[in-house]
């Protein structure tokens, strides 16, 4: 797996993904559960690759020039 997601889509992953996930643990309502879904969010910034940006050719990270 190549790396195609760059820092600061990493950053703003990782901070969507905790706040849905806090919303999930400490949110009330009939829909709080919902925000397990930032647990997808926070994996692909952990791992640096988002699948959909690999199929659609999509890359955010910086090259470096020499």
């Amino acid at each position: 797996m190549k790396r195609n997601v760059g820092t600061i889509d990493r950053v703003l992953r990782a901070v969507v993904g905790v706040a849905l996930i806090a919303w999930a643990v400490f949110g009330t309502g009939e829909y709080a559960w919902a925000g397990w879904i930032g647990v997808v969010p926070l994996l692909t910034a952990v791992v640096g690759w988002c699948p959909p940006y690999g199929l659609l050719g999509i890359n955010t990270c910086s090259t470096k020039s020499s």
